[in-house]
């Protein structure tokens, strides 16, 4: 153990907390509205940054490297895909999601957005959603808290399940108490620290293999082309975004139109960047380090690197970008799932929509309360899986339950209610059943599950209804605004 790591690590920690007490006291007489999405007052770099720090959990830097790592060239594929999906997503996705969701009125969550978009009073849709966020933030936030704990147990020697339990507090604190302003912020900083610690450790690790020699590299390891159902497999992931709740929630608080260009590029370069490193560290990896099953299994590859490379004090700092990874995905996937089940199925179904902004806010801290704690329980457990299958899987049940259904309402003026409920539905019944009982079968369970979601949605809508003037009037006056 390196003291100079074990302070980096108590000033970072702490700073975290205080950037949630500063807005726990700046936000102190806001309502749902600034707790949950932070008034529709985030600034492009902020909104950029917190968008990719928030999707690059700690599986950028331990789950993936370790993949190209272990596998090899043929596991490129899901950076690639990855890059192209988030790159559509900003410049598809992102200005019309602005729009819709201000003209639907005001909705702060998706599933608010979606039922809204369609001038329907049931409350189907958003309760729908909200289950499906539960389940997949619990297993989310189950993969950071895990990352936490892998980190503090190799650095520090603690106990992992110790260190989990500490991560979760720290989260959970700055969460509780500033909400999207605080977890914005927290993110802005935190993605400036995983740019960073990704960009130095491959480029010493590479220049230190210049003066050395180079690892054993097995025959095939740099053949990209592996079998199709790796390449659809990884382009895949690049679905995700479309329907990622705590990503595209970003889209959503921009302070205008004007400036989502900008946060468009500052996002996709920080993004592609960030995948481009997470591979790089792989491949180097392999090379400086060589193979080790252990590395392999714990996802340590980027750890061992930065730990052999440099001193305490750098090392400290560069590891703290694992944390970053790990607290800036957790916080955003606590607050979406709170601010869902507060927003979506307590104010309207439990409430009748007569709780006061003071108690929504704190049936949302509640939640985070509870998720964080089911989230535990998943991480403690050494059956659970590792960091990457956790993230595989809650990744594939938000993209393909969500996304067909959010880039419907966005461009198909015909799109209508039932649609959008067959969408949810049918995607996530297949993603899961695919797991439980296809996932042999060598394919990402996303892919299947999108399509089939996909065709359900055009389907259901083709044969009920179509939407009423007023329906189609509030899309196009959302196409046509301006701020």
């Amino acid at each position: 153990m390196k003291i100079s790591e074990v302070i980096v690590f108590i000033v970072y920690l702490l700073f975290m907390v205080g950037i949630g007490v500063f807005f726990f006291f700046k936000n102190k007489s806001g309502g749902e509205k600034s707790y949950f999405l932070g008034g529709r007052q985030m600034g492009p770099w902020v909104t950029a940054l917190s968008a990719g720090a928030s999707d690059m959990s700690a599986w950028v830097l331990m789950g993936l490297p370790t993949s190209v790592y272990a596998l090899g060239m043929g596991q490129v594929w899901i950076p690639i895909g990855l890059a192209i999906g988030y790159t559509i997503s900003w410049l598809v996705e992102a200005p019309r999601l602005r729009k819709f969701s201000i003209v639907s009125d005001d909705s702060i969550t998706i599933p608010q957005y979606l039922t809204n978009r369609f001038l329907s009073k049931s409350k189907s849709l958003q309760i729908l959603c909200a289950i499906v966020f539960l389940m997949a933030y619990t297993v989310y936030s189950a993969s950071s808290l895990k990352a936490c704990g892998t980190l503090f147990n190799t650095v520090i020697g603690i106990d992992a399940k110790l260190a989990m339990y500490l991560a979760a507090l720290i989260i959970v604190g700055y969460t509780f108490l500033g909400g999207f302003s605080a977890v914005c912020w927290t993110d802005f900083f935190q993605g400036m620290l995983i740019f960073c610690g990704m960009l130095i450790a491959p480029a010493f690790a590479l220049g230190m293999i210049k003066d050395g020699a180079a690892a054993e590299i097995p025959d095939g390891y740099f053949n990209v082309m592996t079998g199709w159902k790796d390449i659809v497999s990884g382009l895949a992931w690049g679905l995700g975004y479309f329907g990622m709740p705590h990503i595209i929630i970003r889209f959503m608080s921009i302070r205008s139109q004007k400036e989502m260009k900008k946060s468009s590029v500052i996002g996709i370069t920080w993004t592609v960047f960030i995948v481009i490193f997470a591979a790089a560290i792989g491949v180097i990896g392999r090379m400086f380090l060589g193979f080790d099953e252990e590395t392999a299994k714990n996802s340590l590859v980027f750890i061992t690197m930065v730990r052999k490379i440099f001193p305490g004090v750098i090392s400290g700092i560069l590891l703290s970008a694992v944390l970053a990874a790990s607290m800036s995905t957790a916080d955003s996937q606590l607050l979406s799932a709170s601010s869902s089940f507060a927003a979506d199925v307590y104010k309207p179904v439990f409430r009748k929509n007569k709780a006061s902004d003071k108690e929504m806010l704190w049936v949302g801290r509640l939640v985070v309360l509870a998720v964080s704690g089911v989230a535990l329980v998943i991480a403690s457990n050494p059956n659970s899986g590792s960091i990457m299958d956790l993230v595989t899987n809650a990744w594939g049940l938000f993209g393909a339950a969500l996304g067909p259904s959010i880039i419907l309402s966005l461009f198909w003026k015909r799109f209508n209610f039932r649609g959008a409920i067959a969408g949810i539905a049918v995607g996530t019944v297949v993603d899961i059943c695919w797991i439980i009982f296809l996932s042999d079968f060598g394919l990402y369970e996303l892919f299947p599950a999108f399509i089939c979601g996909l065709i359900a949605a055009v389907v259901v809508t083709l044969i009920t209804k179509a939407p009423s003037k007023e329906v189609e009037e509030l899309f196009d006056k959302a196409v046509k605004y301006e701020d």
